[in-house]
């Protein structure tokens, strides 16, 4: 599994990002039965940055949490099959499915840390359960997906021992 990182939000929030993701992103495969090793990219960023990304890609003139910029398109969510036949979703060199791009906004993880009343820590971690599961596929726009990603972001945040009340 490669994570790759860039970090550009410049205040220090105490958090280590890379274990985070790296624990979120191992346990969302692991969870979703995904069969490759994988590789995405992680984009730590403000409120501003975010807000471009959004504009330009999702023409929302307003910043958001996170966004997801999957490269695979899947019939059904997390059904991996036939993956291996699109040469094109895999590195080259390293033979690893691209699964795809994560931005995360560090003024919302804290702002949404604080009105949710958990940390910083367990903000992060969500949101990058949250985006796993958009790269697999899972979507929210109706009440029942809305409710399946709730219970798998709970699950996943849960195996590795992200809950709210912790500090």
């Amino acid at each position: 599994m490669t994570i790759n990182t860039e970090i550009e939000y410049d205040k220090d929030c105490g958090l280590d990002y890379e274990a985070i993701a790296s624990d979120i992103v191992k346990a969302a495969l692991i969870h979703e039965d995904c069969p490759f090793e994988c590789e995405l990219s992680l984009l730590v960023t403000d409120d501003a940055s975010i807000e471009e990304l959004n504009s330009e890609f999702r023409h929302m003139e307003k910043s958001t949490d996170v966004l997801s910029f999957p490269m695979a398109e899947f019939e059904v969510p997390a059904d991996f099959s036939g993956m291996e036949e699109d040469v094109t979703l895999f590195d080259p060199d390293t033979g690893e499915f691209l699964l795809g791009d994560i931005v995360i906004s560090m003024d919302h993880v804290i702002s949404q840390a604080e009105l949710y009343g958990h940390s910083r820590k367990r903000e992060f971690a969500f949101l990058i359960a949250h985006s796993m599961l958009h790269l697999m596929g899972y979507d929210h726009m109706d009440e029942e997906e809305r409710k399946e990603m709730e219970r798998r972001q709970e699950e996943i945040l849960a195996s590795c021992g992200y809950t709210r009340d912790m500090i």
